[in-house]
């Protein structure tokens, strides 16, 4: 494999695929950092207000940026757009460095870099701290990679976040973050469950959460409800909670792994949860 650049410097052309609630603001948060971003989504850019001028070009305007970074929804979209529907890495002019940023099954990171053309370097960098973190510059970034293509992406990871952490060899970083979104499932479900016991006993949840962000039942979902987008959302195919249950999906695939009875629980915790007044 070619070996990749040195550190991205500012000014270098990002593109990034994807650009709803994760993406956008990540795109503009490497935007004020004083990289040159280049856009591309599959809704019209009429839906984007003044964003839309990044979208330019579309998926064609990717190809010549330095690196493109990859926030699109899951294994199916990522294929869309590296192979198929976009065929970003098909034909002679393409993206020397691809971020996966979204969360992927990691045997799917594996099958893309092993149809990837030579010369591309893949790095796995899925993140977490949800949009709001992401309007910040606050996510946390779980990183696979060889050492020079991660060498050569990391300014973008700290323009984009306040931790990074490279976890090992590619497929790393996801596998990691697959298993943290396992614990982040769990949690939503507990904490909802517990959202509806507390009612019935005439507690308010607000109530509830303040004495956990203090105590053992301290969790993410619970201390952040009121800066999370979708802390409301119920289960809908369109919906977060679908895409925790991907993430969940996800980790049940790794390698090795015996499935548990907790784990059809919480698939099932999952769905079943209803959107909150």
């Amino acid at each position: 494999m070619k070996p990749a650049p040195e550190p991205l410097p500012p000014g270098a052309a990002i593109g990034v695929a994807g650009c709803g609630a994760m993406g956008r603001p990540m795109a503009e948060r490497l935007l004020a950092a004083g990289f040159a971003v280049r856009a591309f989504d599959v809704r019209p850019a009429e839906e984007f207000d003044s964003f839309a001028r990044h979208l330019a070009g579309g998926v064609e305007a990717l190809r010549g940026c330095d690196c493109v970074i990859s926030v699109v929804r899951d294994a199916a979209e990522t294929q869309r757009l590296c192979l198929t529907q976009q065929a970003l890495f098909r034909g002679s002019r393409r993206p020397p460095l691809l971020v996966l940023c979204s969360t992927l099954p990691p045997r799917y990171v594996h099958e893309l870099a092993a149809r990837l053309p030579p010369g591309v370097n893949l790095v796995d960098a899925p993140m977490s701290g949800a949009p709001h973190g992401a309007r910040r510059g606050e996510l946390t970034f779980m990183v696979g990679g060889d050492d020079a293509p991660v060498r050569a992406v990391w300014p973008l990871l700290q323009a984009l976040g306040t931790r990074q952490f490279h976890l090992g060899a590619l497929g790393a970083g996801m596998s990691v973050k697959v298993l943290n979104n396992y614990v982040a499932a769990s949690s939503v479900v507990a904490t909802r469950r517990a959202f509806a016991l507390a009612a019935q006993l005439g507690v308010e949840p607000a109530t509830l959460r303040e004495v956990m962000r203090v105590s053992s039942g301290a969790n993410w979902y619970a201390g952040a409800f009121d800066l999370i987008d979708w802390a409301k959302e119920g289960y809908a195919p369109s919906s977060t909670i679908a895409i925790l249950e991907k993430d969940v999906r996800a980790a049940l695939d790794l390698p090795g792994l015996e499935r548990h009875a907790l784990d059809d629980a919480l698939l099932a915790g999952l769905r079943a949860l209803e959107p909150l007044p």
